[in-house]
């Protein structure tokens, strides 16, 4: 079990670190939060799970109204432009082992996080006080920069202050300004992501291999007399609606695009010139044709998902003992 919420504050106690503490209903957004603590003085925060495609996680913690650029921050760490996504969900208790809407600076506190590459945004060094959830989103606390930075001392963290900002130039003679936060003793954990795909990381991947099976189960039929007139059919045909109320209709709609397409890729003319590489070929074809759409059904559910956390968030009015 992680840090909870009344050890992080004890911590803090102990520590003789200053800080105000406000109760509050649950809440998932920063918008939400304001609501509550907006009106008392200091500065709110956003923090950011991201993580690279070498499965490293960054935690990335920024003023409310600071613009952070994934692609810019990518590339500043020397992981290219697509390089950082968001991290996946399940990531959060296994890794951080906080619940969703709780990410901050407090969380790489637990030593499942001790790879976890945390970038501060250096504007919360110009502000008196700055609210953060201290590993529970059902409380606000805050304190000044001084404070969190002894905080983090006291668990072997040397904070990192940079210009989340910032974009500058990287090239062959101007390497990347931020790569020395990447982590470099980070184990790899290639299964992690892959439990419950998120946006970014689509089940594109799970799809190829299960149409690859029945790519290769195909490849033995004779193909049948409807499989030419398939063929013609444009590969780019209209695209399944995705209606977010009927998920039932969705999975028909894609199953009948994932059938006609392997059937198109099936004739005498594929097999002859693919042999026994066919299935992989036709496995590879029909993932490239559905990948989008996949995407685009993860996106729907994730945000279908947020958003339904954040409303059942701002009506819960959990009982204060």
């Amino acid at each position: 079990m992680g840090y909870s919420k009344d050890q992080l504050l004890a911590c803090l106690k102990e520590l003789q670190i200053d800080f105000s503490q406000y109760e509050h209903p649950v809440v998932l957004t920063v918008e939400a939060q304001a609501k509550y603590v907006g009106n008392l003085g200091g500065a709110l925060s956003k923090n950011l799970f991201l993580k690279d495609k070498k499965h490293r996680y960054y935690v990335v913690s920024a003023l409310a109204d600071t613009k952070v650029d994934l692609k810019v921050l990518s590339q500043r760490l020397g992981l290219g432009k697509g390089g950082l996504r968001m991290a996946p969900e399940e990531a959060l208790g296994e890794i951080l082992q906080v619940p969703l809407g709780c990410v901050t600076p407090f969380a790489v506190v637990n030593e499942s996080a001790r790879h976890v590459s945390l970038l501060l945004d250096q504007g919360f060094k110009n502000q008196e006080c700055c609210f953060f959830h201290p590993l529970a989103n059902d409380m606000s606390i805050s304190l000044n920069a001084h404070g969190l930075d002894k905080f983090l001392k006291s668990i072997g963290r040397n904070p990192s202050y940079i210009d989340l900002e910032a974009n500058p130039p990287v090239g062959k003679d101007q390497p990347p300004d931020l790569a020395a936060y990447v982590p470099s003793d980070s184990p790899v954990l290639p299964d992690l992501p892959e439990k419950a795909p998120s946006s970014q990381d689509s089940t594109g991947d799970s799809v190829g291999a299960a149409t690859k099976t029945a790519a290769f189960t195909a490849k033995a039929v004779k193909p049948s007399g409807n499989a030419k007139n398939v063929k013609e059919k444009s590969a780019d045909s209209a695209r399944p609606s995705i209606p977010a109320a009927d998920a039932g209709k969705f999975v028909e709609e894609l199953l009948d695009r994932a059938s006609a397409l392997l059937l198109s890729e099936i004739s005498e003319d594929s097999i002859k010139q693919h042999g026994g590489q066919l299935g992989a070929e036709v496995a590879n074809n029909v993932k490239k044709c559905l990948r989008e759409d996949l995407k685009n059904l993860a996106t729907i559910f994730k945000n279908t998902a947020y958003t339904e956390g954040f409303y059942a968030g701002t009506r819960c009015q959990p009982k204060r003992l």
